[in-house]
């Protein structure tokens, strides 16, 4: 294991992020970090749960990655996503071990952090963001 590993955030696609966000205001009592960002076509939302996050991930356009998954799958878990504390080596490791990245340079993602994906044909079905 990658010293420090744990998970960061799951990323839930949401249809409507105001009528998703009252489930997780009015009843668990939890307000966002900040206010919505948008990144990669959708506007993001994220909550915090202890030292792991949720984000909430509305598409933007119909054709980004958030909307094709809602028109495929429906409103679910999206990615989880693994903070690491050295993403250039846990993709080295992915690249070693034979994982299809859909990243293969670290980006910045939401909240300005490096992230890069792993495709979920690599990760038994699960689409996987490491985050440093």
């Amino acid at each position: 294991m990658l010293p420090d590993a744990r998970i960061a955030h799951i990323g839930l696609a949401v249809e409507d992020i105001e009528a998703s966000l009252a489930f997780y205001r009015d009843v668990l009592g939890l307000t966002p970090h900040h206010g919505p960002e948008v990144r990669d076509g959708a506007t993001i939302v994220s909550l915090p749960f202890g030292e792991s996050d949720v984000e909430l991930l509305q598409p933007l356009s119909p054709d980004g990655p958030i909307a094709k998954f809602l028109a495929k799958r429906g409103p679910g878990i999206h990615h989880v996503c693994y903070r690491v504390a050295d993403l250039d080596r846990a993709l080295d490791r992915c690249r070693a071990a034979g994982y299809r990245l859909i990243d293969e340079a670290p980006r910045v993602g939401a909240g300005g952090r490096r992230i890069a994906f792993i495709h979920p044909k690599s990760t038994t079905g699960i689409l996987v963001e490491l985050s440093e």
